[in-house]
């Protein structure tokens, strides 16, 4: 009796599926599972909207401790506290500097613009970089009116291991910290680039940088953005991997790592991290451009303030004197 029950059980069962198979057979609807989402592309390295997070903060907690981690030799600058042996302790370290000491007015009384100072919220000795709206040029070149520049470099004459050649990868970490009321115009300020050196013969694709950190007066604000700039041979024009509201560094020391294989088909990879908080101000994975430059005898970093002061200086009343902040450069070739 009991086998008779299940029997009839499972029959009905059956009866109940094939009726409704048979129902939606004849209906006008159908069932469909949808496709799940595609996950977001990686690689991209555009962060053109602004850098959005959906609201969620990308936090990591940040070991001051862990900066520099170079131990020695080339490669390494460290402010060491002996303000009037800067410029040496920069040539030691196998870097080079391009500084407005005599322009202008500086001509009569030469003025420093690379100094130290100790910082006690870093708790360490830093570099300060200082800019004169209304005094500096470009390297003292007096046919060069619309800009000004007071960087450090690595050049032809730095240690190999801070040069790149092709298929070679360089990490660079430093650290920085923007004036809190900096003035900006919509003409360009560089803070950072990535640069080819010409070749004996001047015929080498680098009268444009590779990579730009800069800080720009936009619609509605200012921004920081990281631009790349592809070869002459492709054309060229500014590519923006990321734009980020200036608000979020000026008066705020930031730590940054990145890391480049200068090939053909290269990599890019950046990280600025605020330092307060351990908020990741912008982040970068870019795969399978072209980050080498024809003919260069090498590929290699710039920092400090290099602005635009207008078409024979028409912007120099609109601008401020500046002091921006720099600490802990680091080259490593990997």
């Amino acid at each position: 009796m009991r086998n008779t029950k299940k029997l009839v059980n499972q029959m009905w069962s059956l009866l109940c599926t094939l009726a409704l198979m048979f129902s939606l057979a004849c209906s006008d609807h159908s069932i469909e599972i949808p496709e799940p989402e595609p996950k977001p592309e990686q690689g991209s390295g555009d962060n053109s909207e602004d850098n959005k997070n959906d609201g969620k903060e990308d936090v990591e907690t940040v070991d001051l401790n862990k900066w520099p981690v170079v131990a020695s030799g080339a490669g390494r600058l460290v402010a060491d506290g002996n303000d009037a042996a800067t410029y040496t302790l920069i040539t030691r370290q196998g870097y080079n500097y391009e500084t407005p000491d005599q322009s202008g007015s500086h001509a009569s009384e030469p003025f420093r613009h690379i100094t130290q100072s100790y910082s006690p919220w870093l708790a360490r000795n830093i570099f300060e970089f200082h800019i004169h709206a209304k005094i500096d040029d470009d390297r003292g070149k007096t046919d060069i009116k619309d800009r000004q520049r007071n960087e450090i470099k690595t050049d032809g004459k730095s240690p190999a291991s801070m040069v790149a050649q092709e298929g070679e990868t360089l990490e660079m970490r430093w650290k920085f910290c923007l004036p809190k009321e900096m003035v900006t115009t919509n003409n360009f300020c560089h803070i950072h680039q990535l640069k080819g050196i010409d070749n004996s013969t001047g015929t080498a694709d680098v009268s444009m940088p590779m990579i730009t950190f800069t800080a720009r007066s936009v619609s509605g604000g200012q921004q920081f953005q990281v631009i790349f700039v592809p070869p002459t041979e492709e054309g060229g024009g500014n590519q923006y991997l990321a734009k980020v509201n200036l608000s979020e560094f000026l008066g705020e020391w930031v730590a940054v790592t990145e890391r480049v294989t200068f090939a053909k088909k290269g990599t890019y990879s950046l990280v600025v991290t605020r330092l307060s908080d351990g908020k990741q101000l912008v982040k970068i994975e870019d795969k399978g451009r072209n980050f080498w430059r024809t003919g260069t005898t090498g590929m290699r970093p710039k920092w400090g303030i290099y602005r635009s002061v207008g078409s024979n200086g028409s912007l120099r009343s609109t601008l401020r004197d500046e002091v921006l902040l720099f600490a802990d450069f680091e080259i490593e070739k990997k």
